[in-house]
């Protein structure tokens, strides 16, 4: 037993504590991809209370010890590759649903509550959270919220910021904080969880988190149209102009709509969701403005429009261990079809790509055996023309070594780092794995 585990024992006991060979092979995979090495040295603790996390914590600042926060540890591949750190920090013991008061729509739960757990307690009220991360059986509202990892729903309900009421964290030395309350209408004291929200743990370890929720709808039914890029920007654009109210707009690459095998050329997948008569009329009207400019329609509903909305992120992601290219990217919204026509051409129809038609967001996946580093990189300079940006999320250590994983290009490092200096005065927390290097 090494000092860090002879020091943690105490406060987590031998059964939530984990080193060397005593690793779980998932873990031990999941931490080689994260940082490139066949050898981990790192100790694994799952506290199971809140005051175990905070005294961790707190040795952790008092011995210096570098830490890596996370969930399930399933997005721990994504971005920056930094450098192995003392101890990794695991919340999927944290996982208790706190307060669920339905007529107020909103929930409160533990970091370390799988999404796939929580969405069924949930449907029986019948209310939801509008979120669709990646790996959805094993992501963690503490890794969803750190990732800002959203989906397609962002078209009607927004991002992870827009729901979320409020945070409990852990801070570099141990301290608990809070930051927004239980309430939709809460105005008290600093937006602190905009910063938490997409930092990647570098500002602190998530606690408990409060969400704002939804009534499930009625009905439900996709149109999906297919064809001509230009007949299929124009028909975004009426969209976006018109009275319809989509819940997902996804406008897809080619080699996407030919591997969902939905149709040939580039798509458009658009959700509507609502009382039964209003679907089928919206659905019905974007079906007539798809065929006025000669695109293929095809709606869908029942459990054919389920498993088209579950295979769309399947395509993307795949497995957390594969050794695919996944990035995501962003453009101003007007841009979008231009972009996946530069994503078909580059890649010869071999990338996959979707990008939300309201926000300009979205996310491409490439083979590294056919989609060089090169080509990836013209990609992203395509973006940073469209006031965009491409961050490398998931790509084996090589390719990774090859690129500015974050490829960040504004003006806000400074701030970045005086905010990090801030809460993390010793870069305690996920060292060298977010934008410039911090």
């Amino acid at each position: 037993m090494n000092a860090i585990a002879q020091t943690l024992t105490p406060i987590v006991s031998d059964s939530n504590l984990y080193q060397g060979d005593n690793l779980p092979p998932l873990w031990q995979e999941r931490l080689k991809r994260a940082y490139g090495v066949d050898t981990i040295t790192s100790t694994l603790v799952c506290p199971t209370t809140i005051q175990q996390l905070c005294q961790v914590m707190e040795s952790a600042n008092t011995h210096n010890w570098q830490v890596l926060p996370c969930g399930n540890g399933s997005k721990l591949a994504w971005a920056g590759v930094g450098k192995p750190v003392d101890v990794v920090i695991s919340t999927q013991n944290l996982n208790q649903v706190i307060d669920h008061p339905v007529g107020d729509l909103t929930v409160t739960a533990q970091a370390g509550v799988k999404l796939a757990d929580l969405q069924p307690i949930l449907l029986k009220t019948n209310q939801f959270l509008p979120l669709e991360p990646a790996y959805p059986e094993s992501a963690t509202l503490g890794g969803i919220i750190s990732t800002a990892d959203s989906g397609s729903w962002r078209q009607r309900y927004g991002g992870v910021r827009d729901m979320l009421l409020g945070v409990s964290f852990v801070r570099s030395d141990g301290q608990l904080a809070k930051a927004g309350g239980r309430v939709v209408k809460n105005v008290a004291g600093y937006d602190l969880m905009k910063l938490l929200t997409g930092a990647y743990g570098t500002l602190g370890i998530l606690t408990e988190v409060t969400f704002r929720l939804y009534p499930v709808q009625e009905a439900s039914g996709t149109v999906v149209l297919t064809g001509d890029a230009d007949a299929i920007a124009s028909t975004t654009q009426t969209l976006l102009a018109s009275a319809l109210t989509p819940t997902a707009a996804e406008l897809l690459s080619s080699g996407l709509v030919k591997q969902l095998d939905i149709g040939q050329r580039m798509g458009l997948m658009v959700r509507f969701q609502s009382v039964t008569k209003s679907v089928q009329e919206q659905s019905s009207r974007l079906l007539e403005v798809g065929q006025q400019l000669g695109l293929q329609g095809t709606l869908y509903q029942d459990s054919d429009e389920v498993t088209l909305w579950q295979s769309l992120p399947e395509q993307i992601w795949g497995m957390p261990q594969s050794t695919s290219i996944t990035c995501k990217i962003g453009i101003v919204p007007t841009a979008a079809v231009m972009t996946l026509t530069v994503l078909d051409t580059l890649t010869s129809g071999t990338g996959l790509g979707f990008i939300h038609a309201g926000s300009g967001l979205g996310k491409v996946r490439f083979d590294p055996e056919t989609v060089k580093p090169e080509t990836i990189l013209k990609i992203r300079e395509n973006c940073q023309s469209h006031s965009g940006f491409l961050t490398v999320l998931e790509a084996p250590i090589s390719v990774k070594q090859q690129l500015d994983v974050w490829g960040y290009s504004g003006n806000a490092l400074d701030i970045m780092r005086q905010i990090k200096q801030k809460f993390d005065p010793k870069t305690l927390l996920s060292p060298n794995r977010f934008v410039g290097d911090i």
